[in-house]
């Protein structure tokens, strides 16, 4: 008599395992993710193993590591200049964001010199030659319409191409496990067997994947762990612009950011995204020029504040595109040590563009756009801020000034306030501040205040 398969529950969202069901994960506190699932049902002899010879580290051989392009220069930017071949990249973003678009694009380019394979889970095949149609044409990419993880993972081995496309690993089932396509043991099991392949037969292996309510890779946690390199695609889909950028890269930088437009012909790279993020209208409270830095690519940025009286016992504190917690910082230390009285305001901050800032340099943009708002005096015309704030009030310095300030000058800007003690610029003025009050007092224009 067979013996029956053993039942386990795991959680969609963390991947916690336990032999009964409970109603909230006690990995992650969800509530109502466990769901049931069965153990292969097919049986594996024990086979006796030898091992293998242990190299050392000074005979292996990198030449292997070569970058190959795939022709959608913001792409490869992100990826570190180039697709790594036997590599497996993680691609994420919210539905209808462009994840498909951007990846039947790469492999349209690619597909001119090299063999690729697009496999679709979500799509038909006559659904994805209508989107390429409206692309510019599909060119020599072949296609597998199919969810059958033995069945892609042999057409795979079969055909041999040298990058191919997932789309997308939630939809790929493997036949001996009882779970449904999507929970944590398929989507576990899909991306190990991939991953395998990718390595064996040194194909560069793009997966598709759907992100959670909250913005994060939905499926196990061990998917990320196990790809090569995590990319996020971010943005608005009611916006022409998307964001990407590179959360894990085991073979370049994780602060390299693309910018594309999406347009009637597709997703097209914006080469200069300065112009398009930091031009702010003229003479407007509440609107600063800040100059983040993205891997290589300094970029401008404009903050905009809106602060406004409440009567509310709380007042709150919305952040867009900044860390809701750097702001409240940002609030506090502008009412104890820079004079700008908050306590009884609603302080509303947004990145423009839907850009968002993760580092510290930007703090000084973000106060002085809150000054501004408050005291209804525009920040001088041509000005530029960058800096930290610490709790005590005091600026530090940011990181590859000469950079930044060559990106703002290119884009017409003429003065910039910096911490006390920056190195003098060629070409710049800069307007050096010890603290944050005398940055507001250099930075903002007395005569539009209307203060009382």
């Amino acid at each position: 008599m067979a013996k029956a398969a053993a039942v386990h529950y795991a959680c969609s969202e963390c991947g916690y395992a336990t032999g009964k069901w409970l109603g909230r994960c006690p990995g992650c506190g969800a509530w109502s993710t466990l769901a049931e699932e069965r153990a292969p049902t097919s049986s594996r002899a024990k086979r006796s193993v030898a091992g293998r010879p242990v190299l050392r580290l000074v005979e292996v051989e990198a030449a292997d590591a070569e970058r190959v392009s795939t022709g959608v220069p913001e792409l490869d930017r992100v990826l570190g200049g180039g697709l790594v071949p036997a590599s497996l990249v993680l691609v994420s973003g919210d539905p209808g964001i462009g994840k498909s678009t951007l990846l039947l694009m790469a492999l349209r380019e690619l597909a001119a010199e090299r063999q690729v394979v697009l496999v679709t889970g979500e799509e038909s095949a006559a659904q994805v030659k209508l989107r390429a149609d409206r692309l510019g044409g599909a060119g020599e990419i072949g296609i597998l319409a199919e969810t059958n993880l033995d069945e892609v993972c042999a057409t795979l081995e079969r055909e041999r191409p040298e990058v191919a496309v997932v789309d997308s690993v939630q939809t790929l089932y493997a036949p001996d496990l009882g779970s449904a396509p999507g929970s944590v043991g398929q989507v576990r099991e899909a991306a190990g067997r991939l991953l395998r392949l990718a390595k064996e037969e040194r194909i560069a292996v793009f997966l598709v994947g759907h992100v959670t309510k909250d913005g994060a890779v939905a499926g196990p946690r061990v998917l990320e762990h196990l790809v090569d390199c995590v990319l996020q695609f971010e943005g608005d889909r009611y916006r022409s612009h998307r964001v990407l950028r590179a959360v894990k890269n085991r073979f370049g930088s994780t602060n390299e950011l693309g910018v594309f437009e999406m347009t009637s012909a597709g997703l097209v790279g914006v080469e200069d995204p300065s112009l398009l993020f930091g031009r702010p209208e003229d003479e407007q409270p509440g609107s600063a020029i800040a100059c983040a830095l993205e891997g290589t690519r300094p970029l401008l940025l404009e903050v905009q504040a809106l602060v406004s009286r409440t009567d509310l016992a709380m007042p709150r504190r919305v952040a867009t595109g900044i860390d809701p917690k750097r702001l409240s910082m940002i609030v506090a230390v502008l009412g104890r040590h820079a004079g700008v009285s908050l306590g009884q305001a609603d302080v509303f901050v947004n990145v423009a563009g839907g850009v968002r800032i993760d580092e510290p340099g930007a703090d000084l943009a973000v106060a002085l756009a809150i000054a501004s708002a408050a005291r209804g005096a525009p920040v001088r015309r041509g000005v530029v801020c960058l800096g930290e704030i610490g709790l005590t009030g005091r600026l530090r310095a940011v990181s590859q000034l000469e950079r930044r300030l060559a990106e703002c000058e290119k884009l017409g800007l003429s003065e910039a306030i910096v911490p006390d003690g920056t190195a003098s610029h060629d070409r710049m003025r800069l307007s050096a501040a010890e603290t944050l009050r005398r940055a507001v007092a250099l930075g903002l224009d007395a005569r539009g205040s209307t203060e009382g």
